[in-house]
Formats: C-alpha cells, structure tokens, sequence
C-alpha cells in the first residue's frame, strides 16, 4: 500500500528543498508535479544527480508522458497534465514503482453539469447509489451519458442527496505510487483532505528541518514561527471608508457579486471597484508592476481600472514565484466552498471546517507576493470576514 506523506510547512520553510535533497541522495524514480511550467524548470535545473525529463508532444502530451514511463524515466510535469492520467498510465507507474511528489494539492473534486431531469433518468434506468458513489448497472448502455457511464465505472463519481453529481479524481492513482509527498500548508483545510477521508485515504505528516544548512524530511514536529513575524511584515490597511462596503458577513462572497451584477448600475460592484482604485492611486501610491489584486474569475472585468489591471493574479493562484516582487495587494474576495462540495462531504460524517478553508486559500494567494521573501506589504481586504480570519492567524489565535 502507498504510503502517503503531507509535508505541511508555511511558504519559505523548505518544502521544495528538502524534496529536492531527497531526490538527490536516493536511488528512487520520480514523478514531480507542480502547478506551473516555470516550476518544471526548476526541478529540472535543481536536480543536480538526476536527470528530469518534461514530457513533449506525441500527438498529445499524455503519449508523451507515457513514453517517458515506459522508459522508466524521471519525469517533471504539470497539475494539468497530472489530472489527465488514464487506466494505461497507472499501469506503467505501477510497472515502475515510481515516487510523486505533489508540489500542492490538485484539483481532485469537481462538480459535473447536469440537469435534474437527466440525474433522474440515470438514477430510474442505468446506476444505483452506493456508499456515495454513484454505480452503472448497464453496461450495454450506450448515449449521451456514455462519459457519466466511464467515469463512474472507475468509481469518479460521487452523488449528493440524488440531486448532484461530483466527479472525483480517480483515486488509484493515488493508489500506485510506491510513496507520495505532498508540499502543501494547511492541509486539514483543504479539499484534498475530504477528498482522502471520502475514499478513507490514510496519510501521515512529515515536516522540513534546516541541518547543516540543508533543508530534509523528518519525522519529528517542527515549530515554523521562527520564519518571519508576518504579523510586523503585513500591513493591513484600516479604512473605514474603504472597509464599509465589506462588513456584511458574506459581503463579497459569489452571491453577493452575482446579485449585484443583474442590478442596475451594479452600485455595489462600481463602489468596490472605486475603492480598489482609491487603495492603490491614493493610500498605497504605489507603481502598476508592484499591485496585484484578485477577486472570482467571473467578475474580473467588472472590477479592473487603472494602475492595478495587468497585476490581476488568480484568486486561487498557488506555487508560483512569478509575482514575489509585488509589494501592494488588494484582495476583493470572500471565500465560502461550493455548497454541493461541503454537503457532499458532510454526508459522510467528513467535517469541513469553511473558516480554516477560506483562510488557506487568503494565505496562498498572499504568498504569491512579496512576503515569501520576508519583505513588507500592504493589503487590502474589504470582506471584513476575511479580514478578521487573517488577523487571528497573524495573531495566533483560534478562529
């Protein structure tokens, strides 16, 4: 059984070091997954005693990844292309007895488009419902849920209450590696960890220390708060003016936005985008190279101005040092999980904790900035929810 390791460390504590150390001193096989296609680059430079390979184009990229495996190769390579692995490519990791380290968990949790009428038929003609997941009894069954058909004989697919379906991440591929690291922070928040209680996962924690100046794995717990004092490094800005619009509890969460949206003159999206101008021109004052902002992805266009546009980055940006040199940030979110995410963990007795999950997600978009270096930033959150999540962690306190 592959043994599972979550190795949960604030951004600068080592992670990614002491991975590459690890690489390096052993004579394992390797699959690193990372978000971004610079990070592939990294560990292909790093790995001084291992030779990494970036899988290419043979029609397509999973060819090219299984052409990798079938020679037996380290390979480095991205979340996106990790979450397209098929039956044949677990196969040949099996085939290789291979290591992965998951620079950041994935997107293993989906919801799938479908409309009632259609959930139904599946549910009177084709599939049962069984510890959660949805079974296809059919398998003469060919038409337009052929795809819902595959995916659920893989056991991808989990229903709700027969009103959603969620695609799920096939779980053995998880299943096959000889050993997995996963290089995360705040683990026990994130949707990863639902994912492993659904399918009753077990993992571990394994943390970095600093030896000789080399950063390793070890077993024994490790205190990270001698990193930097964030607290006397974060700048929260403290505006009355520019905080108001957020001091509803859900103020700046999807609905709000949403509802917002279909009003006239959208006076509350147009008052928020005001703000964000106001924070970088007039209190921040700061260059358009050094601000950075996010808010949801649908909503992007409605809030975007002068001096801060091109430094939108995404509100669940993670593992990229592309933005480090960024000083200024607003961040114009309020983070609540998918209703239908969290009902369909709960119905299996899997508390979700929505305060630790929205207060993750803050602080790895945070990270993208100037702070993983040590350096001073300001920040503007208007969700005065966010805002409060944010300074009982810098505080140190209980949520």
């Amino acid at each position: 059984m592959c043994k599972i390791h979550i190795v949960d460390a604030p951004c600068g504590a080592g992670k990614t070091s002491a991975a590459i150390n690890m690489i390096d001193n052993d004579e394992n096989k390797y699959i690193f997954i990372t978000p971004f296609l610079s990070e592939v680059e990294r560990i292909k430079n790093s790995c001084k005693n291992k030779k990494f390979f970036e899988p290419q184009e043979v029609n397509t990229k999973l060819n090219g990844m299984h052409w990798l495996l079938s020679h037996e190769k380290n390979i480095a390579s991205t979340h996106a292309l990790f979450l397209n692995f098929n039956d044949y490519t677990i196969d040949l990791i099996k085939q290789g007895e291979y290591t992965l380290i998951l620079d950041e968990v994935a997107n293993v949790v989906e919801i799938i488009e479908i409309s009632k009428k259609d959930l139904n038929t599946i549910l009177e003609k084709y599939a049962h419902v069984e510890d959660g997941l949805l079974i296809w009894d059919d398998m003469e069954y060919e038409g337009k849920f052929s795809d819902i058909m595959r995916m659920s004989l893989n056991k991808c697919v989990g229903i709700y209450s027969n009103i959603a379906l969620v695609w799920c991440f096939p779980i053995e591929i998880f299943k096959v590696f000889k050993e997995i690291y996963i290089l995360t922070y705040m683990f026990d928040a994130q949707i990863q960890k639902y994912y492993y209680d659904f399918y009753d996962i077990k993992y571990d924690y394994v943390f970095v220390n600093k030896i000789n100046n080399k950063y390793i794995f070890t077993n024994e717990p490790q205190d990270y708060r001698y990193l930097i004092n964030y607290k006397d490094k974060i700048n929260i800005v403290d505006d009355e003016k520019l905080n108001s619009i957020g001091d509803k509890e859900t103020a700046l969460s999807v609905s709000w936005f949403t509802r917002d949206k279909f009003v006239k003159d959208k006076p509350l999206i147009n008052k928020l985008k005001k703000n964000i101008y106001n924070y970088f021109k007039f209190v921040v004052k700061t260059p358009s190279n050094l601000n950075m902002w996010t808010t949801f992805k649908d909503f992007k266009k409605m809030l975007q101005g002068s001096g801060y546009s091109r430094g939108f980055v995404s509100v669940n940006a993670r593992a990229t040092n592309e933005y480090r040199h960024k000083i200024s940030l607003a961040y114009c979110a309020n983070i609540f999980m998918n209703p239908v995410l969290k009902q369909f963990f709960e119905q299996k007795n899997i508390k979700v904790d929505e305060e630790q999950y929205a207060l993750s997600e803050l602080i790895q978009w945070m990270f993208r900035s100037a702070i993983r270096d040590g350096n001073a930033i300001n920040l503007y959150i208007p969700s005065s929810r966010m805002r409060r999540l944010l300074i009982h962690w810098l505080n140190n306190e209980n949520l």
